[in-house]
């Protein structure tokens, strides 16, 4: 039933010779590969190995049940813990986003709504920070441009997981679903008559690539300097150490201006050019993921939106999967799962369909 198994634990037991070897850690980044690929087989082996398991010992439990009546029961018992083994397995070995097991970047752009989607996108940002925090992952901002009330026009965070993570745990597998358009319903700071108003900001959420995933050949870069500037446009430093790259074949432009030196901002343009060069050659090559990622943002307009955060009601909504609930305070102060859940398992539904009989 599982014979495609066996090449995994094949693959699994030669990962764990070569982890035991000091020779592989002296590359921290084939290290970390090796480690991520270990962490993703070993729930398959165990699980395998437990059903594997359970068929012997269904066969003595029978045997024994002529002596003893209670072998009758755990035969029973052992009958349906193989079949709920055979399930778990399944969906363990149901074809994965190749992304799954990475840290994320996480990009939040203002929208329709001016001074207060970017105040909305801020909040967002909060949520995001909070649910990390939660996780027990760490958080870096790579670039934000700042609005003149406090939001964010745009901003770029880095997420990254502590250690190696269970399949399904690490940072992209958990928040990929947040890309698209979020649409807020509330009565902005800068209204004056009270009246309820609708704006949206937009989320993208890319695999953090690392250097091994994507080649870049330094000639089709263009990088160009200019000053860092503040809300409205104000010089907030009188040097030249902001950078902006231009990924020439395919014109993907990434710009920074956290930091104040000009080699930490082309460092930080590097991870996120890197991060959406990877998930350009993931589309291209794989329809699904390509699919995938049509959901999410692709103009900030309030129209293609996948949630709603309504104010007045408390109420949050993701469109997608029809969840709701009215503890929008809660979920702006991180509480995620419940959605995120929702989401995955939506998610695994439509993969499990794909690759049953017909």
């Amino acid at each position: 039933m599982f014979e495609a198994v066996e090449a995994l634990k094949d693959e699994y037991a030669e990962l764990e010779k070569r982890m035991s070897d000091p020779e592989l850690h002296s590359d921290q980044t084939v290290a970390r590969q090796v480690g991520k690929r270990y962490a993703a087989l070993a729930p398959i082996v165990r699980t395998y190995t437990e059903w594997l398991q359970t068929a012997d010992d269904i066969e003595a439990a029978k045997e024994l049940a002529s002596e003893d009546e209670s072998f009758a029961d755990e035969a029973v018992r052992l009958t349906a813990r193989r079949e709920e083994l055979a399930e778990k397995l399944q969906v363990l070995l149901v074809p994965r986003d190749p992304g799954d097991d990475k840290d994320a970047i996480l990009e939040i752009k203002a929208g329709e709504g001016g001074d207060e989607s970017a105040l909305f996108a801020g909040d967002l940002l909060k949520m995001y920070l909070k649910f990390a925090e939660n996780q027990g992952w760490k958080t870096e901002v790579l670039d934000a441009a700042d609005s003149d009330l406090g939001g964010y026009k745009s901003v770029t965070v880095a997420v990254k997981a502590k250690g190696v993570p269970e399949p399904g745990e690490a940072p992209y597998a958990k928040l990929k679903f947040e890309g698209g358009v979020h649409r807020v319903q509330r009565v902005p700071v800068t209204e004056s008559q009270g009246r309820i108003h609708t704006s949206a900001a937009g989320v993208l959420v890319l695999p953090e690539a690392e250097d091994v995933d994507v080649e870049i050949d330094q000639n089709d870069l263009r990088i160009d300097v200019f000053r860092s500037s503040g809300p409205g446009g104000q010089s907030v430093n009188t040097t030249d150490s902001a950078v902006r790259i231009t990924h020439l074949p395919t014109g993907i432009v990434v710009s920074c201006q956290n930091e104040k030196s000009q080699l930490q901002n082309r460092e930080q343009a590097m991870r996120i050019l890197r991060s959406r060069l990877l998930a350009a050659a993931q589309e291209a090559a794989n329809q699904e993921a390509s699919d995938a990622r049509r959901l999410q943002i692709r103009t900030v307009d309030r129209s293609e939106r996948v949630r709603t955060y309504n104010y007045p009601e408390n109420r949050f909504s993701d469109h997608r999967v029809g969840f709701k609930t009215h503890n929008l305070d809660q979920v702006l102060g991180g509480e995620l799962a419940p959605v995120i859940q929702a989401l995955t398992e939506a998610d695994l539904a439509e993969r499990l369909a794909a690759v049953a009989p017909k």
